[in-house]
């Protein structure tokens, strides 16, 4: 989101509340445009994940960050203009005597000297798993001096426990007395947050001041309890066919050979067809056209058609030829396509994890396609499921509206013995920063090959987009994304008949 559209996007806020994507507003000069905006948005993120309760005392604490790295940014200007050397304690003694009164009498010059300079303040917030983070971070880096007077306001803050008793004392009267940090602290003590909940640091010429409040624990105990409860209720979603449960096993038999499990595939003539397909597609870009399953269980691996049996089994029961899922898994077959490429390109030389990532693209919205689908009367076993249970209808909706898809998908992978690589991939593909196992390489390919199609499409900025993930793959400037997000597009256009023919299998 930029500061310069004040239109609040509703579906875009709640989408974003709902997949794990920041929501970003930068701005030069904090008009009250901005604060008013910022505050709206606030409103409407809040809302979605059942927090709205707390929107006044976080809307408090989110403008006095702001404020506070306004007025960092324009004491770099003011020391500038006065050919003073901030880092320099003489100089930082001098400058603050008159910082406050001069830039007062002469704001507009010092906003526009900052934005010329392009000191930002940028305003960012995200759900992530079980907390909202709210952040506020602006393009200078705190000095030590700074650094410690404000952890020193911090410190002397955990002392009082009511604004009128930190109003009784002043503190620090050259920095404006101070007492906007000891209302943040004292606002989140007032909501039941701990110091712990609030952190300002120095890192990459930022500051960075974050807020972390976890979400609700019986919002988050009754998402899972749904959540499971939807896994066990789907009885639709059976265990993968006979005949590929048969093949799955002998590829992990150690003493079977590949001529047998070739075999094994070609007494299926629907199976041997769909994998020749696959194997024939621009997945694998074979020098030659492939005819017998024999050929391609040699020129794939067993890894690779273990990886196309899932697929393959997944989409049979899912459903991939119906038409209301056609988006979704449109969607999956570019993300897979994506997957694939980027890791070809970024991590050359690891067939299996090219492997591994095609068919976690392909799946990794197995939640959403899970949902879509469940029957009304599953629908309404599961509402008089959250009545018995006093889960409130809301939360029910949120996770029809795509809340916890990537759980539910995890979840339903779980049943299906998929490999842990696989599962992770399903489980953090809107947020790979919360990975904690070790299939990195893997999530992170799906998780870009995603949001490029979330960013083709508008949906996302590249402010958006997970620092941790770009700077893994070198992408250290949005032009360079882009120019690796346009050549991918390219390439699936060019392959779209191939890489569809599979869903057209009746």
């Amino acid at each position: 989101m930029a500061g310069t559209e004040l239109v609040v996007d509703v579906p875009k806020i709640k989408k974003a509340a709902h997949s794990a994507i920041p929501l970003t507003i930068t701005t030069y000069t904090l008009p009250h445009e901005i604060e008013v905006y910022v505050e709206e948005v606030l409103d409407v993120f809040l809302g979605e994940l059942g927090q709205r309760k707390l929107k006044d005392y976080l809307v408090y604490c989110v403008r006095e960050l702001a404020v506070n790295a306004k007025k960092a940014n324009t004491k770099r200007v003011y020391f500038d203009t006065r050919g003073l050397d901030i880092e320099n304690a003489k100089d930082y003694e001098e400058g603050m005597q008159a910082f406050k009164s001069d830039t007062l009498d002469n704001i507009n010059f010092y906003l526009a000297k900052q934005k010329e300079k392009g000191y930002y303040v940028k305003i960012m917030f995200q759900a992530r798993g079980s907390t909202i983070a709210l952040e506020v971070r602006n393009n200078v880096q705190m000095t030590k001096t700074e650094f410690v007077r404000v952890h020193d306001k911090l410190a002397r803050s955990r002392k009082y426990t009511s604004l009128e008793e930190a109003l009784q004392q002043v503190i620090d009267p050259s920095e404006g007395a101070g007492l906007g940090l000891v209302i943040l602290v004292l606002m989140l003590k007032k909501i039941g947050l701990d110091e712990d909940c609030f952190d300002i640091r120095a890192e990459n010429g930022e500051t960075l001041a974050r807020i972390t409040v976890p979400v609700e624990a019986t919002k988050i105990e009754s998402l899972s309890v749904l959540t499971d409860e939807i896994v066990k209720q789907i009885t639709s979603l059976p265990q993968f066919p006979e005949n590929i449960v048969v093949v799955q096993r002998l590829i992990a038999d150690p003493k079977s050979e590949m001529i047998d499990i070739a075999r094994h595939i070609s007494t299926d003539p629907a199976l041997t067809a769909d994998l020749l397909k696959i194997v024939n597609s621009a997945q694998y870009m074979l020098p030659r056209r492939v005819d017998n399953i024999v050929d391609a269980v040699k020129l794939v691996g067993l890894r690779g058609i273990k990886n196309q049996l899932l697929q393959y089994g997944a989409q049979k029961i899912l459903g991939e030829n119906e038409e209301h899922k056609k988006s979704l898994w449109d969607h999956s077959y570019r993300c897979a396509y994506y997957a694939y490429n980027i890791a070809k390109n970024f991590k050359p030389g690891n067939r299996a994890l090219s492997d591994d990532v095609y068919v976690g693209g392909m799946l990794h919205d197995m939640g959403k396609i899970v949902f879509s689908n469940v029957h009304p009367e599953l629908l309404d076993r599961l509402r008089q499921f959250c009545v018995s249970k006093n889960i409130p209808v809301q939360t029910f909706e949120d996770l029809a509206g795509g809340m916890s898809h990537a759980e539910i998908g995890a979840r339903i992978a779980e049943k299906w013995n998929f490999p842990e690589s696989l599962v992770a991939a399903i489980r953090y593909h809107h947020e790979p920063a919360l990975m904690t196992t070790d299939h990195k390489d893997v999530v992170f390919c799906v998780y870009l090959a995603n949001i490029i199609c979330d960013y083709e499409r508008g949906d996302v900025a590249w402010n958006q987009i997970e620092p941790l993930v770009l700077q893994d793959f070198g992408m250290l400037s949005e032009a360079q994304f882009r120019k690796a997000a346009e050549q991918f597009q390219q390439g699936f256009v060019r392959e779209a008949s191939m890489l569809r023919e599979p869903a057209r299998k009746e």
